[in-house]
């Protein structure tokens, strides 16, 4: 088990973040110590937040990534919600006074 700060440094993120996550139910530790309350991250939970981190630099919201990890979602679906939000960052571009979306 590593401690918040450990995990966090491993993952290149802020124990913040972490504690945001985990507020969110996005990525629970896999144990508190009842006594202090300190959070604990096993390293088989580094694909999970890895999951996140991709998907936050997609430009999906956490709400949005929430829905992608735990609806059970299926290829097709999450496909299409890459397609969607490429098509939402295309018209942002088209917006901003970027060229035309590639046809």
């Amino acid at each position: 088990m590593l401690k918040i700060s450990d995990f966090a440094q491993l993952s290149r993120i802020s124990p913040k973040t972490l504690r945001l996550y985990d507020r969110l139910g996005l990525l629970k530790p896999a144990t508190v110590d009842r006594q202090n309350n300190y959070r604990y991250y096993s390293a088989s939970q580094l694909p999970r937040l890895n999951r996140i981190l991709v998907f936050k630099e997609l430009g999906f919201s956490l709400e949005q990534i929430s829905q992608l990890l735990d609806d059970n979602l299926s290829v097709s679906e999450i496909r299409g919600m890459l397609r969607l939000k490429q098509l939402e960052l295309e018209q942002k571009l088209v917006q901003l006074g970027g060229n035309s979306p590639p046809g």
